[in-house]
This record gives structure tokens, sequence and C-alpha cells, in this order.
């Protein structure tokens, strides 16, 4: 696959050198970019990566019953520590290779998924070479179903978010654009002859509008019927790779009426209506924004008033930002508290991360204008964090060589430093590092958590896993409210 050079001009930089100039110019984030791109490079002359051609990782099969986690571990295969994994309080379902999902990049990225309203559980796998469907059986399997391919060149950075039936997928690749495809063609594919989908007569609609055609990420904000592409480079461009709005209230001609740009980049955020302690924004339009130095937050209400959109209500820096990625809410009907996440601060040694534990950062967001970084929490294995989501007071919090770890986080209004926040499962997916717990960019991206009980893990290197948390920790944790 193509991939971006490692540019010269980040050569040298670290973080403890970064300056403003260095995050308005993207030299930070093709910083971050290049230093992924060489772990995988490294990975993938390994031989780790799995693709058609090498096939390193055998998807789970028929078997019927889970691998259940038993003193510390999930024995997939015995006499195998390649298939023998880390555990506590999650068992083993389900797991597809990326070849068997039929990529031959295999490399893979997202993870998202869909309901339907019968209540069937889909899953989305971004790959380098296009988006992967399997369906989630009620005995914890996934069944592939077919894929949706690139719509230009390869990239790894894939991202998808649904917006009611369509999945909505984006991606770093240049003329990419988003592709808004229908889910419910899913429904009535055969397994046997899983579908490869046409990126012309399979798409509901197309939004090429995105400056290169290329997006980090996507936002989607159901209840008032838009999206939003973040991260669309260039930052020399109009929009400034701020929040791009996509109007989906046609999904089949999706169309921005604005952007907000005055915060420049933006890697990620949750865009919301607002219930809080805020009074003044009582109803309004929301969005939680992760701005690399800063965590910034933005009034979206009017969104139709061209590249100046919006309002930013309060942008604020933290001890120990490096790279300020992404966050959520605790509680989407009362939004008094939220985590983050900091992909750069572990590996470039930044307290409080310097001895490479990843940290989650705990806001108090009661006042939209002036939140406060009130704690952390701190893992105890060494690993840098990524994706984070929070259900009924846990946090499903996919840190890349360490796995999915789980914490609740029910207990934070009563503690906002986070001195009650505890991990009460987990399950480590990238077993190559146990003997000595890697600061890389390897392992798990993202996961999702369906109403069942099931967790799809996406995996860079092997593919999907399907995961699930031991009943006894929901019945015990997650006290308090989450998404």
């Amino acid at each position: 696959m193509k991939l971006l050079p490692v540019l010269a001009a980040t050569a040298g930089l670290t973080a403890a050198a970064f300056t403003d100039d260095d995050y308005k110019s993207g030299r930070v984030h093709e910083f971050s970019m290049s230093k992924k791109e060489q772990t995988w490079a490294k990975h993938r002359a390994a031989g780790e990566h799995d693709n058609s051609g090498n096939r390193k990782y055998k998807s789970f099969g028929g078997r019927k019953n889970a691998v259940k986690c038993k003193n510390g571990l999930a024995v997939v295969e015995a006499g195998n520590p390649d298939q023998t994994f880390k555990c506590d309080n999650v068992d083993f379902y389900d797991f597809k290779s990326h070849a068997d999902l039929e990529s031959w990049a295999g490399e893979g990225n997202d993870a998202w998924g869909w309901v339907s309203s019968d209540g069937r559980e889909f899953a989305a796998l971004g790959q380098a070479d296009g988006t992967a469907f399997m369906e989630i059986t009620k005995h914890g399997k996934l069944v592939y179903l077919g894929r949706l391919p690139q719509q230009s060149v390869t990239s790894i950075w894939r991202d998808m978010k649904t917006y009611k039936n369509y999945m909505l997928i984006g991606t770093e690749a240049v003329g990419g654009g988003v592709q808004v495809f229908d889910m419910t063609k899913l429904l009535d594919i055969d397994p046997a002859y899983p579908k490869n989908f046409s990126t012309t007569a399979d798409l509901t609609g197309f939004y090429d509008g995105l400056p290169l055609g290329r997006s980090h990420n996507l936002v989607v904000h159901e209840e008032s019927d838009y999206a939003v592409a973040v991260g669309a480079a260039p930052r020399s461009d109009e929009c400034a790779a701020g929040l791009i709005f996509i109007d989906m209230t046609d999904p089949s001609n999706p169309t921005s009426p604005g952007c907000a740009s005055q915060d420049g980049y933006s890697h990620d955020a949750q865009c919301i209506v607002y219930h809080g302690p805020d009074s003044r924004y009582e109803g309004h339009d929301v969005c939680y924004s992760f701005n690399e130095d800063t965590f910034t937050i933005y009034d979206v209400t009017d969104r139709d008033s061209g590249v100046s959109t919006g309002t930013v209500l309060s942008r604020t820096p933290y001890k120990g930002v490096t790279y300020s990625h992404q966050g959520w809410l605790l509680d989407e009907s009362w939004q008094q508290f939220l985590f983050s996440d900091d992909e750069l601060d572990e590996l470039d040694e930044v307290e409080p991360a310097a001895d490479g534990r990843s940290v989650m950062y705990i806001w108090d967001i009661s006042d939209l204008t002036a939140p406060k970084n009130t704690g952390y929490y701190k893992s105890e294995v060494a690993s840098i964090d990524h994706n984070l989501y929070v259900h009924d007071g846990l946090a499903y919090h996919s840190n890349y060589g360490s796995g999915l770890r789980i914490r609740d986080v029910s207990g934070v209004p009563q503690d906002p430093t986070g001195g009650n926040v505890e991990e009460v499962a987990y399950f480590d997916v990238y077993p190559e590092d146990d003997a000595s717990p890697s600061v890389e960019f390897v392992g798990t991206w993202s996961n999702y958590l369906f109403p069942s009980g099931y967790v799809f893990v996406s995996h860079i290197e092997r593919g999907a896993f399907l995961l699930k948390v031991d009943n006894k920790v929901k019945a015990r944790y997650g006290r308090g409210k989450g998404n």
C-alpha cells in the first residue's frame, strides 16, 4: 500500500519542543503520522500484519462455546503464545482475520456498529482498502457479509459513524470523500455468498465537498440531522481543517451549510444537544472538540454562516497536553463531566504520563466557557491510549498494545479527581509485548459496544475481535449513567 512519507520537517521534533506554530502548521500532526507509519512498517516487515498473502492469523472458526477468561488468561489455542491473551472479567467469543474479511491490504483501523429495527446487530471494520461488514449472532459469532472497497486509494486512516440506517465512511485518502452506505443492504445477504459492494451503484450518497476529498474522522449528530467531518486537510483551506458540517436531511444528496474554522484543526469531537448545569446553553447544539493542543467547546446551534459558523465557547489546554485526541461524555442526559485521551503524552514521556502508563483525563464542564481538568486516571500498564466511549458508567477504552480496558467511572461526580475510578475488566489483544509492554501504535484502534453486551474490537495487525464483559461486572459496577 502507498504510505505518506516521513516528513523531513518533523525530524527531531519532540513534545518538549512543540510550539504553537508547530500545531497550527500541522507539523505535530505530521510528526504523529510519521511515528505511526514507522511503527507499522517495522511490524509489517516482521510479518505481524495479516493480509491475503500472509494469513498469519486464523479466524476462530465454528466452535460453539466462548473462551472464558480463567486465571487471568483466555487460551484460544493451547501452546500458542500468539493466541493466549491476558484478561480479567472479559471473555473471548470470536475473531475474524483481515484475510478472511477479504482485505488484501490487511491493516485495520476504526470500528462501529448498527442495529436493525428488529434488533439484529451488525459491525463495520475499517481497513486500509475499504470497510468489512459482519453480523453478530445471538451466540456471539461474527458472520462476514461483504465489504465496501476504498473510494480512491488505500489509507489506514478510515473512520465511520452511523446516521439512522446509514454508515458514513470517511478517510485520510485523497479523493476518498464520505461514502453513504445503506446498512439495510446487509439484511438479506446469504453469508455463503459475501458481496463486494460497488462504490458507485451501491452507495446511497457521496459527499466530495471536503478539501482534497479527505478527512480524519466523522462525527454524527443524529438528533439534528447532520454529520461533521474533522481534520479535512489542508489547513490552508478556508475551513482550516476545523468542523465541517454536512447536512444529512437527504442522505442521497449530502451538502454542507458551513464550517467552524475559528480554532483551526479539529481531530475528533462529540456533538450533541446540550442539557446540563450551564443553563445559558440549554437546548443548544454543542460540540466538544479535541484540537491537538486544547480541549475546545463550540456552540454550533447556527451552522449556516459559511466559514465562521458557530461560536467558540472555550479553548482550554491542560497539564500533559501533547496531542488532545478524543473524548466522551460521562452522561449525555446531564453533561457535567467528560473524559479525554491524549495520543502523544505517553510516547513523548510528558507528565503525568512520563512513565508511559496511559492517562485518561477528567473534565468538569459545568461551565462551558471555563471547563476544568479536575484529575485523571492512570493505567497500571504502559501503553498509548486511543478511542474511548462511556456506557452506563463504564468507560470502554482502546489502549493500543494493552488492549480493551474497562473502567468504572460512575463515581466521578462524587470525586472529580478520579480517586475512585477503578479498572474492572480488560482484554489484551496484543500478546506480542506481554513480556515487556510497549508504548507503540500497535494492537487495538477502537471498539463498539452493542446492546447485547458484545464488544466489537478492531485490531490493526490481526482483524476483528468479539468480546463480552462478564455479567457480574455489569451487575456490580457502572452505577452511574452513561452513553
